[in-house]
């Protein structure tokens, strides 16, 4: 696979309808070496599955209409606040089978996927789990950000991405949002970020994340994480993480980007208390 370099990268963002296409291919084309995952991958159990929402910056400053990451910000309200994550959660079996049925029809934007009829034909028992796992993705997000599930374009699924600190995998889709510019966080939601693609593919936004994990009655673990910092308008936001793992897959994927060593980059420093993973709501 060749990699874009960055006037190539520039002049496919400006291009929306082209950009889209490009992703859904990279993506396809890195999938057909080996599939995305099997029956043996999806436990119901510990399945989550999540957006990895892609689509315009809103307003009219100068990051009006550039490709973004949107994201959610963790609220106080659940567990791990303050975090940067995909819209997205567990599945529930009951009730995202019913609307997996509806990805069904015509319109919705799984068949409009041109490689959904070569998944219901070569592989029909994952076709089966990637429309249940979008399914539950777009159900999520709803509730959480009441996001248009009309105006949805799938480009198709990434890897799996297991947790460290629980006991869940999580299936992450890709898809492209157009027509729609504002969104309406629920309890769950701080707020939405946009991060711009430009500034994923920067290397000197990447950093070292030295955290500390301060437990009661047991001594402070201290652990390092690849990490990328997004700064805009004297805030910071850190994006680190499983959210963090499924964005350089895509990076690597899409534009054969990979974020430089971990070890020659400049270190963050964090800690999180017992708190961070107390709540059990979200």
């Amino acid at each position: 696979m060749k990699n874009l370099d960055p006037k190539s990268v520039s002049s496919l963002m400006q291009q929306p309808s082209h950009f889209s296409q490009h992703i859904i291919h990279r993506l396809h084309e890195r999938s057909s070496r080996g599939p995305i995952f099997s029956d043996r991958d999806v436990d119901i159990k510990t399945a989550s599955a999540v957006l990895f929402l892609l689509g315009r910056y809103p307003g009219t400053d100068r990051l009006s209409g550039e490709p973004c990451l949107i994201l959610n910000k963790r609220s106080a309200n659940v567990r791990q606040p303050g975090d940067l994550c995909c819209p997205g959660g567990r599945v529930n079996p009951r009730l995202d089978a019913g609307l997996a049925a509806l990805l069904r029809l015509p319109v919705s934007p799984l068949v409009r996927w041109p490689y959904w009829r070569r998944w219901l034909h070569k592989q029909p028992r994952e076709a089966g789990w990637l429309r249940l796992l979008l399914a539950t993705g777009m159900r999520e997000s709803v509730e959480e950000m009441c996001l248009n599930p009309f105006g949805l374009k799938f480009l198709g699924p990434l890897p799996a991405q297991p947790l460290v600190m629980f006991k869940r995998v999580i299936f992450p889709m890709v898809v492209w949002i157009s027509s729609q510019k504002r969104f309406y966080p629920n309890w769950e939601v701080e707020k939405i970020i946009y991060i711009p693609l430009r500034n994923l593919l920067n290397p000197a936004r990447y950093a070292r994340y030295r955290l500390r994990f301060e437990a009661q009655s047991t001594t402070p673990q201290v652990n390092t994480f690849p990490c990328f910092r997004y700064d805009k308008e004297n805030n910071a936001e850190l994006l680190w993480g499983a959210t963090y793992r499924i964005t350089a897959v895509f990076l690597d994927y899409v534009f054969g980007f990979v974020p430089p060593d971990v070890n020659s980059l400049p270190e963050i420093h964090g800690s999180l208390n017992r708190a961070y993973l107390s709540n059990n709501s979200g």
